[in-house]
């Protein structure tokens, strides 16, 4: 079966969960479930997230009258929540919006931008979720997905498409640079907000690698050499915490580990060498020559070597590899290998992108001409989880990455960019100074 079949079944199956209200489209979190009470909007399992879907796809063929339909409908109701909206988030908040929007090449950032702005504190934009007794009142995140790197990368991404950004992303870069610890780290949520010691999620969603990646790809778009600097230097930081041997270099996913928190090492975009590996491109694009004894490209391939001599996309054993999205799985580290491949030209990260491609098509369920993915909770008398519909944990993200697969082996070199990876796609360059 060509990967493209499947993706048009898997993306058919999506747009049948699309479901209207007097506000637009929305999607349920699963297959079968109900609307959902916040984050409707949202990119990360909510209707927002197929604004990337439909950027995918408009790169395989053209969009169909329904399809434009539902990308103004998107658009539509992303604008009309955001003189409302609270969250900040990538994954479900403003930022987030910032991304659908510009996926569907539809205006109205600039408003996002104001909101984000208005929103913020002294300290930046406190997060709901961090309550007392663990938080101080007003805490902050630092991270790229929910906290204040978040903002900087929204921010960054709304001035790439030349909406005026600046005043946002020198206030987000103050309040990043104003909470790295004196060993150049950035933790999830800054000590300061802490009551006792605070553990860490050091890959790139929740912690210093991602983190870090934002502040160089800042360093290189205002011409600052200092935020490239400190983001070279938490580089280097994070390579203490990690393993470096044989297999590539890999970074526990919670530190300290215990065992009720599972594998200590995972292999993903959120919390494994798939997504931390996006660090050094930054790097690499902010013009760092060396970090710790190697080049950032060096460090890039033993990031994606820890995840092929990992043992994924095989379930070795239950609880490993037990998710195929792009958040925590396998479309989401399929991704990393092709923009590898498209920008080194190295046949093994094409090779190990087609064994990830073929795992989908193997786990793949098929029903009525549609498919979709089930995942599993191995802890669960019956392991498999509800089928998801959207991006980052549903067939709406897989099937994005089939069908960029299938198109790379036809020999297209064109690639989605969006605002968590566009530095590491081919022909990324920084401005000239």
């Amino acid at each position: 079966m060509r990967y493209a079949d499947l993706a048009d079944s898997a993306w058919t199956w999506v747009l049948r969960q699309v479901r209207w209200d007097d506000a637009g489209p929305w999607i349920p979190e699963a297959a079968g479930g109900e609307k959902p009470e916040r984050y409707v909007g949202g990119m990360h399992s909510g209707i927002g997230g197929l604004a990337h879907g439909l950027a995918e796809l408009r790169l395989t063929r053209a969009w169909t009258a329904d399809e434009e339909n539902l990308a103004g409908a998107i658009a539509g109701r992303i604008r009309a929540a955001v003189p409302a909206e609270s969250s900040i988030t990538y994954f479900d908040g403003l930022v987030s919006s910032i991304g659908v929007l510009t996926a569907l090449g539809e205006p109205g950032v600039e408003p996002i931008l104001d909101r984000i702005a208005g929103l913020a504190t002294v300290n930046g934009w406190p997060q709901s979720f961090l309550q007392p007794p663990k938080y101080l009142p007003d805490a902050v995140a630092n991270d790229a997905t929910l906290g204040t790197a978040a903002v900087l990368m929204g921010a960054l991404w709304a001035a790439r498409h030349g909406v005026e950004a600046r005043a946002l992303i020198e206030r987000a870069v103050d309040l990043l640079i104003a909470e790295q610890e004196e060993s150049a780290n950035w933790r999830f949520v800054p000590r300061r907000f802490c009551t006792d010691e605070p553990g860490e999620m050091p890959n790139f969603s929740h912690g210093l690698a991602g983190i870090a990646a934002v502040v160089a790809l800042a360093g290189a778009e205002l011409g600052r050499p200092d935020l490239t600097d400190a983001a070279r230097r938490g580089a280097e930081h994070l390579i203490t915490l990690g393993t470096t041997d044989d297999q590539g270099f890999r970074v526990p996913r919670v530190i300290p580990w215990d065992e009720r928190h599972g594998d200590e090492y995972t292999y993903n975009w959120c919390h494994g060498g798939a997504g931390t590996s996006l660090l050094f491109r930054a790097l690499e694009y902010a013009g760092v020559d060396e970090v710790a004894g190697g080049t950032p490209a060096g460090w890039h391939h033993r990031c994606l070597d820890s995840v092929r001599h990992s043992g994924v996309p095989d379930r070795l054993y239950p609880g490993f590899w037990d998710n195929d999205g792009r958040c925590c799985g396998t479309a989401g580290a399929g991704d990393a290998y092709l923009d590898a491949w498209l920008r080194d030209g190295h046949d093994d990260d094409l090779d190990f992108a087609v064994r990830l491609g073929n795992a989908l098509v193997q786990r793949a369920f098929r029903d009525d001409g549609t498919a979709y993915w089930r995942f599993l909770e191995h802890r669960d008398e019956q392991p498999l989880l509800p089928p998801g519909v959207g991006w980052m944990q549903g067939a709406a993200g897989i099937a994005a990455y089939l069908f960029r697969l299938q198109r790379v082996l036809d020999g297209g070199t064109a690639s989605v960019a969006r605002m968590d990876n566009w530095w590491a796609l081919s022909g990324a360059r920084p401005p000239r100074s």
